[in-house]
């Protein structure tokens, strides 16, 4: 039997390789002769850069880029073994755990540091950048990311504007001329998985501002700076953006994206299964395993297992899903491809319980459904 674990994380507990591995530790308990591919997944989120590095066995580069408070951060992206596509989580330079909860600042926040890493791929080579939008700590509309690629914002009297969505209140002019050149014949795909506008009732100000720290005079602040500065766009790039779906992800940045590059917003789960291929890794598979910390109703809204049973199902192999925790809703995974779901929590207890024994009780689950799929080679069809 061959049996391909294709996971992610269970967040706070083990890396989508350490799922992996218990499973398959689990499994081989049961069927010491079965053949195993292991592949760490992701859903476009957190964790994308690791799973694609470890999954094409790329590798990992740190950078010094400005952070969302406009100050020095600690940042990373990825490059795939071919070292032609750079993956980037744009948390990692503009995400909201680098901002301490009194500390946030959604009028002045930055996503200047996602540029910073889109020129450090640039400077490897890479022509393929993956951008995962998601967990930002910024509302400013894109506008730091472009001024890093060299987009110059101007005021009245032709001055830059400093940092934040609420300084785009100010928006004049937009001066393209010194966009970085190498962005044109770039392939640019963002893993966004929300279509939220950029302005109104459902934009980025009214729905995001508010994790962010924004009140509702912040939020009613910032949607009128990004109105202005969509108005700026319609007049001096030609692209009216202000309500194209997805242009209010991570604050705004899916409209810098959408203006000022050819960036394709696609679902992150189906950018991750290309990336990684995960159909050929799937191909001569007997059953496939899937998982992540969680499964419940929201899974089928573009979270890893199901983005794995799509792509399973095209390839007829059947589809097991162990999980940290089942949550409401959860049979609607059945529909969306896969046969049947495990939860790992094997007994009542606290949340800081089940993080520590999280190893086991994977390895453990595991082995339980090892022994049922054992258990029904020796069952015979009654006559």
């Amino acid at each position: 039997m061959k049996i391909a674990i294709v996971c992610d994380s269970f967040k706070e507990s083990l890396s989508a390789l350490e799922v992996a591995e218990e499973i398959e530790a689990g499994f081989l308990d049961i069927f010491p002769d079965a053949d195993f591919i292991k592949l760490p997944a992701a859903d476009g989120g957190e964790g994308t850069v690791s799973a694609i590095v470890v999954g094409t066995g790329g590798r990992l580069i740190r950078r010094i880029v400005t952070g969302p408070l406009n100050t020095p951060v600690d940042a990373f992206f990825g490059i795939t073994g071919d070292g032609t596509t750079a993956i980037i989580e744009m948390a990692a330079s503009s995400g909201l755990e680098l901002v301490p909860e009194d500390s946030r600042d959604p009028l002045g926040a930055t996503t200047r540091g996602v540029g910073e890493l889109v020129q450090a791929a640039l400077d490897e080579g890479c022509r393929h950048i993956i951008i995962g939008l998601g967990g930002s700590a910024t509302n400013d509309g894109g506008a730091g990311f472009i001024q890093a690629l060299g987009v110059l914002l101007k005021d009245i009297e032709g001055r830059e504007l400093p940092p934040g969505g609420a300084a785009l209140a100010r928006l004049a002019a937009i001066d393209v001329s010194g966009l970085d050149p190498r962005l044109t014949g770039l392939t640019l795909e963002v893993a966004c998985d929300v279509d939220n506008p950029l302005l109104g009732t459902e934009g980025a100000s009214a729905v995001f501002g508010p994790q962010k720290g924004a009140s509702i005079t912040h939020v009613e602040l910032l949607d009128s700076a990004l109105s202005r500065y969509a108005a700026q766009i319609a007049t001096d790039i030609g692209r009216d953006i202000a309500y194209t779906p997805g242009a209010g992800a991570a604050g705004g940045l899916g409209a810098a994206l959408l203006a000022f590059t050819d960036a394709k917003l696609r679902p992150g789960v189906d950018i991750v299964m290309e990336a990684l291929d995960v159909a050929s890794a799937l191909a001569d598979a007997d059953l496939v395993i899937t998982g992540e910390g969680r499964i419940d109703g929201q899974t089928v809204r573009g979270k890893t297992p199901v983005g794995v049973a799509r792509v399973a199902k095209r390839l007829g192999k059947p589809v097991i899903a162990i999980a940290g925790s089942l949550g409401t809703g959860v049979d609607a995974v059945y529909d969306a491809g896969i046969d049947a779901v495990f939860g790992t929590v094997q007994r009542p207890g606290t949340l800081a319980d089940a993080l520590r024994e999280s190893r086991e009780s994977v390895r453990r689950t595991a082995r339980n459904v090892a022994r049922v799929i054992k258990l029904g080679e020796t069952l015979a069809p009654r006559s």
